[in-house]
């Protein structure tokens, strides 16, 4: 026990440097080719630190955990919005472009929706999955569209394109492994105590899987880098509904039976709490963070409460 606590703690460290690694890297490479930084959170920054989600997720469900597959993308979502978001406006408030309130923050309501519809038979077959993954095409192909619009012209000023590079690549490739070493050892303590696979995969491998977006959202907060902070969360929870559950239901068609209903409303509203807070403002301010956060820490108690 004692090992795999010192290796959960490695697997923290690892994924905090890379998460500062990969945000360098990112903001040069949008600098270079003028490309909004809020583009390379949806999609870039957002499918890096989505990784460790897919291949939990995959694997869970060809394993034949599906509750493990889908309370991991619930929980990494309800976590993102919540406690991700709280966590980088208490470090910095986040400005919020109107694009992505008007078009980026709705798609992931929209996702979010789907999800709490499509579980309420018990389940995602694959009709649901095809449904999901072509929707995750239409919303790359508006990010990448609009997004060339939105961009500012290159600077020349920007870091060298294969440093840069270098510096996202090695960054994605810490988060991946400090996170996966972070899930394995927290898994197995959880599992060593007796805590079913729902629980495990809202709580613990959420939360692990999710460390890539917490450093680097707060990390590029800390930085200053609002659009990649808010767009690695929202360009997250898309991707790990429609992307993650759209190709896992494709692979193997999941039926659940330890995520409610609840759990489901929870990572909606949580969605679309910050869509009312990004609305007023355009903006995310410490004492709105403050509620996304004490809301995910009432959340993960109640969790908690039913567990034991």
């Amino acid at each position: 026990m004692l090992i795999n606590i010192v290796l959960l703690v490695i697997g923290l460290v690892v994924v905090l440097k890379g998460a500062d690694w990969l945000t360098d890297g990112a903001v040069n490479i949008a600098s270079r080719f003028g490309v909004s930084q809020m583009v390379i959170g949806l999609t870039i920054v957002a499918m890096g630190t989505s990784m460790p989600e897919l291949c939990v997720s995959m694997v869970s469900a060809l394993k034949g955990t599906p509750d493990l597959a889908v309370g991991n993308v619930v929980g990494s979502n309800t976590l993102n919005t919540l406690l991700i978001v709280g966590c980088s406006a208490l470090v910095a408030p986040i400005m919020v472009k109107r694009s992505s309130v008007r078009r980026d923050i709705p798609f992931a309501v929209l996702a979010s929706l789907l999800m709490l519809i499509f579980c309420l038979d018990g389940g995602i077959d694959r009709l649901d999955a095809t449904l999901l993954f072509i929707l995750f095409a239409v919303f790359m192909f508006v990010t990448v569209k609009y997004g060339k619009n939105e961009g500012t012209e290159a600077k020349t000023t920007a870091a060298p394109l294969g440093k840069a590079t270098l510096l996202l690549v090695v960054g994605l490739v810490c988060l991946i492994l400090g996170s996966n070493l972070f899930v394995d050892n927290a898994s197995f303590i959880a599992s060593t105590l007796g805590v079913s696979d729902a629980v495990i995969g809202l709580t613990i491998v959420a939360g692990g899987t999710s460390l890539p977006e917490l450093a680097t959202s707060m990390v590029s907060a800390k930085k200053g880098n609002s659009d990649i902070a808010i767009g690695n969360v929202i360009g997250s929870n898309v991707f790990n509904i429609l992307m993650i559950i759209g190709v896992t239901g494709l692979v193997k068609p999941m039926h659940i039976k330890g995520i409610t209903s609840l759990d489901l409303i929870v990572m909606l509203a949580s969605i679309l709490l910050l869509w009312f807070f990004c609305r007023t403002t355009y903006k995310v301010k410490r004492w709105e963070g403050a509620v996304l956060a004490i809301s995910y820490i009432a959340y993960l108690a109640w969790l908690i409460a039913q567990a034991v």
